[in-house]
């Protein structure tokens, strides 16, 4: 079996160094980028193909029809996009034999859409899923191919829930490719009734506010630990990264004001919240840290 291969980012460096020590199927073609500005985890896949003499292309993502001209050279039977950053054309989707296989870090047909790691994180949710799927024109709406449920625990964070995916995906992408080899494939029609969206976020949803609940800030701030930048905030006009938090054991008079210092402790900051809560915001630079009594 022929497979292209499309992908800029961890997952997809993980998925091809998968695909290229396996028997009886062959990666023919990459597409990558040479550089991506919204891609926190960005890789580029050049340098798995030349060690593995794998024919690759930098797509420019204003000349599109030139990476499908790339593909039409090598009569693909099927292409894995894993890790890109918008949808492909028809004309693309409709090349190989046995279509385009893209993947999704969310329960489809629920939390289609952006920035689903983020998401699942910052809404508190306790389970996610590593889903792979035939892609259509639409988002994250074709046929699935292959679903794994992955809970998620009060301890994990952006770092530790991409682990998790990417090792359940792992897993996965060995059994269908097989399963897609051998003719036995079985794709599963999406719900559309039980679908939802998640939109695009900007950096004004990574702003702490104190007025929020503790456990809404904490799982604000596991949500946008790295590979992303950290949740933010405002402190003597200036906006400063948070990476870690930790939710306070004790209860505070409900009469004390959200974003007021309770107290200080080498690189950490205990910060009133909503109601009776306080939250603890770690790995701050000691040098610059608010000190107790003053507000954020």
């Amino acid at each position: 079996m022929k497979i292209g291969f499309i992908g800029c980012v961890e997952s997809s460096l993980l998925a091809l160094n998968t695909l290229v020590n396996m028997d009886n199927i062959e990666v023919s073609a990459v597409i990558t980028r040479k550089e991506s500005a919204v891609n926190s985890d960005f890789v580029d896949l050049s340098q798995v193909c030349i060690e593995n003499k794998i024919p690759y292309f930098y797509e420019d993502p204003n000349d599109r029809e030139a990476s499908i001209d790339f593909f039409k050279k090598f009569k693909l039977d099927v292409i894995y996009c894993f890790g890109w950053s918008y949808l492909l054309r028809k004309e693309l989707l409709d090349l190989p034999v046995c279509g385009v296989i893209g993947f999704h870090p969310a329960k489809l047909p629920m939390n289609r859409g952006r920035h689903p790691i983020i998401w699942t994180l910052a809404l508190g949710l306790d389970e996610t899923a590593s889903t792979f799927f035939k892609m259509d024109e639409g988002a994250d709406s074709g046929p699935i191919l292959s679903q794994e449920l992955i809970a998620i625990t009060t301890e994990d964070n952006a770092t530790s829930l991409y682990k998790k995916v990417l090792a359940v995906a792992n897993k996965q992408i060995i059994n269908f490719t097989n399963d897609l080899s051998s003719g036995t494939a079985v794709f599963n029609p999406q719900d559309d009734k039980k679908a939802t969206y998640w939109r695009k976020r900007s950096r004004k949803d990574g702003l702490i506010d104190w007025r929020m609940s503790a456990v809404s800030i904490h799982n604000l701030i596991r949500a946008l630990a790295p590979p992303y930048p950290g949740a933010e905030f405002s402190w003597n006009g200036e906006l400063v990264p948070v990476i870690s938090s930790s939710i306070a054991v004790d209860s505070y008079a409900q009469n004390i004001e959200p974003g007021k210092v309770l107290s200080k402790k080498r690189n950490s900051i205990l910060v009133k919240c909503a109601e009776k809560n306080a939250i603890w915001i770690h790995n701050l630079d000691e040098q610059e840290l608010p000190d107790k009594g003053e507000y954020l």
